[in-house]
């Protein structure tokens, strides 16, 4: 929380900025100096900002950046901001879930993200504006928001729900630039219009999306979570209305018989069911991949982290590692008690995500090592909760995007090259459009990517009326510090992203594509007007000549 500050303390942070540092060295060796020169307390790097906002004086070129708290938050293009939806009754009845009561399924109450949601009263809007609040305290300009959804399986919740919460995700964004007192707006409108009909609440909805397309502050993806066995035409369709632009599914297993063992209620043909029309529709897709279940080995864990990649059928985009741990409140804990149940050490356990890192191919970004619950949580089962940290200050690097993207912005953007990757993926192909660095002793050198999807000629696809002739740009991505629409150029606003469009468009006409269509989040749709795409049915289409 930043503190107010006084007389004093107002002329330390003037001194500071008057200065010329450096880096974080220099930074707490001055803000040390400056504490005993003026007998006050170690001034907060949120309070100086606060000050920086308010005071006239000039500051040292690249204050901002060095007093932002946890600069990695931006530093690959977008500000990710979490929001929990309600507890509702889940359909699974999955072994190792928690159920904890007044707390969505499988999210337990001291988990961060649930916390800051329980604080808000579960409000969208509430939720939106305080994780902006706290970004741009810390120094952070979210103005590329990527807003993801958490609470268990979307699917399954009440339509006028989630038209709400969406509507209120978008609101709170809108008017997060122009008002202050969120709460007790957020409950009056959360009164007028919760109990709305349907059509009234999509017509508020796309109200607010049509402001967004030119708000400060933007959303440009909508990631929502659920089950594989919950997908069809119909929930993509609505999705796609939502503004939905990533789908993370809890896939946990591609084995029958651990899917079996663990309840989970559906098998491995769901799993590709879903991910095909995923992938049909244009959206990102997201695994939930849960090493250790019961039923399952190291070595069988290992053989179907391979098989993920081996099998067309599969190809996830994105990958989360949830590795499985015992926690109260499931049948996994029952099972442990009986001494059913053995979860892996911390030793095989890392050796194990070791090798999967190893062979994970360079167009899949592994998005989390762990899942962020509290040690005192974990009755058994992995307590390393920064393992990624860990691994990383060992030299443990793999091919994956995350290992791979520029992330401050420093490389030389002229000296670059694009690079295809092509593989077969759910009944097309998938062509992985990457710039990359031609500096060989960069260690992260990815500078952005587009993923084109091109799906089969002469089959009959049941997709979305809006995508027949279509090839699919599924993501574009530019990568580097998060840079503000006018504002000083890094990595981003560099032309690169309009590069790989147009190489992405260039490979769709050679191969005998009429239009090609993106699924774009809506703060984008503007930048995607300026290069001939237009609105049609959620998507952004452009005919090729």
């Amino acid at each position: 929380m930043t503190m107010k500050l006084n007389k004093t303390e107002l002329k330390a942070v003037e001194e500071f900025l008057s200065s010329d540092i450096k880096d974080g060295n220099e930074l707490m060796l001055l803000k040390r100096k400056l504490a005993k020169k003026h007998h006050i307390r170690i001034l907060e790097n949120s309070s100086i900002l606060k000050a920086l906002n308010s005071l006239t004086i000039k500051p040292f070129p690249g204050v901002r950046r060095l007093l932002r708290k946890r600069s990695i938050r931006t530093l690959s293009g977008i500000a990710p901001v979490a929001v929990l939806t309600e507890p509702y009754a889940c359909p699974g009845k999955c072994a190792y879930c928690p159920t904890e009561k007044n707390v969505p399924q499988s999210y337990l109450s001291n988990e961060p993200a649930v916390m800051r949601a329980i604080r808000c009263h579960y409000d969208p809007y509430v939720q939106v504006r305080d994780r902006l609040k706290a970004l741009v305290a810390n120094g952070h300009e979210p103005t590329k928001i990527e807003l993801i959804v958490i609470g268990g399986t979307w699917s399954v919740l009440p339509e006028k729900y989630k038209y709400w919460y969406i509507k209120e995700c978008f609101r709170g964004a809108n008017e997060f630039y122009e008002t202050r007192n969120m709460r007790h707006e957020a409950q009056n409108l959360k009164r007028k219009t919760r109990n709305e009909n349907i059509d009234k609440l999509k017509d508020i909805l796309e109200k607010e999306q049509k402001k967004n397309e030119s708000a400060k502050y933007r959303i440009i993806g909508i990631t929502l979570e659920t089950r594989p066995d919950y997908i069809d035409e119909k929930e993509l369709r609505e999705m796609r209305e939502l503004g939905c632009t990533r789908v993370e599914l809890g896939v946990q297993a591609i084995d029958d018989k651990i899917l079996k063992l663990n309840r989970r209620g559906h098998g491995v043909g769901a799993i590709a069911r879903a991910t095909e029309l995923l992938k049909n529709f244009g959206f990102k897709v997201t695994y939930h991949i849960m090493p250790g279940l019961p039923g399952s080995t190291p070595a069988r864990d290992l053989r179907m982290f391979k098989r993920l990649f081996n099998d067309g059928r599969f190809q996830p985009d994105q990958i989360k590692f949830y590795p499985t741990v015992v926690t109260r409140g499931s049948l996994l804990y029952r099972w442990w008690k009986q001494g059913k149940y053995k979860p892996y050490s911390d030793k095989v356990l890392r050796g194990l995500i070791i090798r999967c890192k190893n062979i994970v191919p360079p167009y899949v970004r592994i998005i989390r090592l762990i899942r962020d619950i509290p040690g005192e949580s974990i009755v058994a089962g992995n307590m390393v909760t920064n393992l990624r940290q860990v691994l990383a200050a060992e030299g443990v690097k793999c091919n994956c995007i995350r290992c791979r993207e520029i992330k401050d912005g420093k490389l030389e953007i002229r000296n670059r090259k694009l690079e295809i990757i092509k593989y077969e993926a759910s009944g097309g192909q998938e062509c992985f459009i990457q710039a990359i660095s031609k500096n060989k002793d960069d260690k992260n050198n990815l500078l952005g990517f587009c993923r084109l999807r091109l799906p089969t000629h002469n089959v009959e696809r049941v997709t979305h009326n809006a995508l027949d002739d279509c090839a699919l740009i599924r993501e574009l991505h530019v990568y580097g510090e998060l840079v503000p629409v006018g504002k000083d150029k890094k990595i981003q606003h560099t032309g690169l992203g309009k590069k790989l469009m147009s190489e992405a468009e260039i490979i769709a006409r050679k191969n005998g594509y009429e239009k090609i269509a993106v699924i774009a989040g809506v703060g984008v749709r503007s930048y995607y007007r300026k290069t001939g795409y237009r609105l049609k049915d959620t998507y952004m289409i452009k005919k090729l000549k």
